[in-house]
């Protein structure tokens, strides 16, 4: 092992209170780290240069360790960072990812030395939070993750290539069926590319939950077989089951893991039944029991009792941030990490101009709500009556954003302290007190200008109104005799 010494410039008598003398700073790269540790006696920057080879990090935890070192604060760049904090957060000395969005717009200090000297002296006074990172389980439950959604993207890839290579051939199974992926639709594609070409022997491969006849189906599967387009069909038909077969590998090294940290009195329990009826049988159509069994039993919660929420999203949500949210002190807490809190920036006492965010503006699991979200815009639960109020009076981009910071909110009271989701329904929802609070104070203003637009039409017409009755209001307008004002041709009452 070898580590070279770096020539620095004295640091200059700081003004900022030291709290915590014992840490580290680490300025990270591509091929070197420069580490500075607690300042020498003289008073002089202690730094060092590591390489990033794995022997070096070794190296580098050792000195680490002969400084006295107790945290080390380090910036997120890439995924450089990786390796580093799991062998720090192994070797028992604690880690701290910071955003490097709170120290690159810092003046003057634009080289990698001064770079991790001023890292370590903001961690010294205290003045650097942490990213949020999940336990070490969930961390491999979600490389699991996202590489098996990086596999379903590609496989939906190939569908949209045997979907192209059956429409240059005028075979229009897109038309006879709903779902080429379907069991009737991969049997016909098979069927194709094992050498069938008689539309009514395709026909008979139809599934008996199929919605369409032999004889429907059949006229739709006459096509020219071009032998390139075959060929293009059975690759990427190979493709498919070569994507399918390695997603389902991802899902069962998945529950392994899910499994292994479940607790031992959940292990054996079956997940309770979902109350209702319509949400269990799209569970069971889309094949996700064992799923939903899994992943009941290793956080203790059902998070498909919320609308919108799938067997899908739920294991997302638990891949990404675990089933333990005490890192997150409140639930505006856990919303803002999400990113899903309006921007309410003032300055002068006004509002300040929202800026178009840049990308996506959110994680993975902000995006996976906004996505369940949509499903609300048909169901007939409260958040369904929410979600079409709100994108009827502002709009469905909006409503989207509201529900999906709702959501969030139901998660995090669900998996912070166990409370069990239940739907008031559609019905109920529209009795809300506040809701209808709204509706009578916007019908109270359509009548007060109703009736602002009728007194100003009749002193237009030259007559004087005069108040009369308990509320001061009157629907015909009483002349300064006494009598009431006639429409032309009208009959007088």
């Amino acid at each position: 092992m070898s580590a070279s010494k770096t020539k620095v410039n004295k640091r200059s008598v700081q003004s900022l209170p030291i709290l915590q003398p014992k840490v580290a700073g680490i300025d990270l790269g591509a091929c070197e780290h420069y580490v500075c540790g607690p300042a020498l006696i003289s008073g002089e920057p202690n730094v060092r240069v590591f390489q990033s080879t794995t022997p070096q990090l070794i190296g580098l935890i050792a000195w680490l360790q002969e400084q006295g070192v107790k945290s080390v604060a380090m910036e997120s760049t890439g995924i450089y960072w990786i390796p580093l904090y799991e062998l720090l957060e192994a070797s028992g000395i604690e880690p701290i990812l910071v955003n490097a969005r709170e120290l690159c717009h810092v003046p003057g200090r634009k080289t990698d030395v001064q770079d991790c000297q001023w890292i370590q002296l903001l961690h010294s006074c205290g003045l650097l939070h942490g990213s949020f990172r999940p336990s070490e389980g969930i961390c491999r439950c979600r490389a699991l993750t996202r590489q098996c959604a990086n596999l379903v993207e590609e496989r939906s890839k190939t569908v949209n290539w045997m979907q192209k290579a059956l429409d240059q051939m005028n075979v229009q199974v897109h038309r006879a069926l709903t779902d080429i992926t379907g069991k009737t639709g991969l049997a016909i594609v098979r069927g194709i590319v094992e050498g069938q070409r008689d539309p009514k022997v395709l026909a008979c491969l139809r599934d008996s939950r199929c919605g369409k006849n032999e004889e429907e189906i059949a006229e739709h599967l006459t096509g020219t077989w071009k032998s390139e387009h075959l060929f293009n069909l059975k690759m990427a038909l190979k493709l498919y089951d070569q994507l399918q077969a390695q997603i389902t590998d991802y899902e069962q090294e998945l529950h392994k893991e899910l499994l292994a940290m479940t607790p031992q009195e959940r292990k054996n329990k079956e997940a309770p039944e979902h109350p209702k009826a319509a949400k269990r049988k799209a569970i069971r159509n889309r094949g996700e029991q064992e799923d939903q069994k899994i992943l009941w039993q290793f956080s203790g919660v059902d998070l498909t009792r919320i609308d919108g929420i799938s067997a899908g999203v739920s294991q997302v949500i638990l891949t990404e941030v675990g089933f333990n949210l005490s890192d997150f002190s409140s639930k505006k807490h856990f919303v803002s990490w999400l990113r899903l809190c309006p921007k309410m920036g003032i300055s002068g006492g006004k509002a300040l101009k929202k800026k178009p965010p840049r990308g996506t503006g959110s994680n993975r699991v902000a995006g996976i709500l906004r996505m369940a979200v949509v499903s609300l815009s048909r169901s007939h639960s409260s958040l369904g009556a929410e979600y079409r109020r709100v994108a009827r009076r502002r709009s469905g981009a909006v409503a989207v954003f509201a529900l999906a910071h709702k959501l969030a909110i139901l998660i995090y009271r669900m998996l912070r302290y166990g409370q069990d989701y239940v739907d008031e329904g559609e019905k109920v929802y529209h009795l809300d007190p506040s809701v209808k609070r709204g509706i009578s104070v916007r019908m109270l203003w359509r009548q007060k200008v109703a009736k602002k637009r009728r007194r100003t039409r009749w002193v237009r017409r030259g007559f004087f109104v005069i108040p009369f009755g308990p509320n001061g209001s009157c629907r015909k307008p009483r002349l300064t005799d006494g009598s009431r004002y006639q429409e032309p041709g009208s009959v007088q009452t």
